[in-house]
């Protein structure tokens, strides 16, 4: 099993589109109020962690942004984006109501919320594509690092770091304006 740094790793607060319950991909839409105190309740647990030393790691894609903004306001000199932490590509269903893809009878209601609805996106990256990114990235990490990502993406990351793999992406747990923290194979959630 490969061994990789220590990360921290959080999860963009919520967007409208995630009031909505539309999927994003790499589109993007703006923090709710909700999503920007989410992302405040990570810059306090964040205050509680001895952050010298670490490497600030952002997706490029705006809510990323915008939540790496909030949560290490005035706790690090720079924050460096890598489209290694983008999320996960939807293709064709970018931006569609997950409930509307249920009503054309394209997915099911399980499927819903299931990873699995990842691998059926028409022109989507699929889950064995972001597994392969995920692993590149943490196989070139160069030390520890807080890494402000997306919800599938963290959750393939956190799976590949704590050694589990892509199986084990749907059962690791998620949520937004939490951080999870990984050191030697080993994953707590911060809160």
């Amino acid at each position: 099993m490969a061994s990789f740094p220590e990360i921290y790793v959080l999860r963009h607060g919520e967007t409208e589109w995630n009031a909505q319950d539309r999927l994003q991909g790499v589109l993007n839409a703006p923090l709710t109020p909700l999503g920007r105190a989410q992302a405040q309740r990570q810059a306090v647990i964040l205050q509680q962690v001895d952050l010298s030393g670490l490497r600030v790691l952002c997706s490029p894609q705006g809510r990323a942004v915008e939540t790496a903004a909030i949560a290490v306001a005035g706790q690090v000199p720079q924050i460096h984006t890598d489209v290694g932490l983008r999320e996960i590509g939807v293709g064709d269903w970018a931006g569609a109501y997950r409930q509307d893809l249920i009503d054309s009878k394209k997915i099911s209601e399980a499927e819903a919320r299931n990873l699995m609805l990842y691998d059926r996106a028409p022109n989507g990256e699929g889950l064995m594509a972001l597994e392969r990114r995920c692993r590149c990235f943490l196989e070139t990490l160069q030390g520890p690092a807080i890494l402000i990502t997306h919800g599938i993406t963290s959750r393939m990351i956190r799976a590949i770091a704590t050694g589990q793999g892509r199986d084990a992406a749907g059962e690791i747990g998620g949520g937004q304006g939490v951080v999870y923290h990984v050191k030697n194979s080993v994953q707590k959630r911060l809160e």
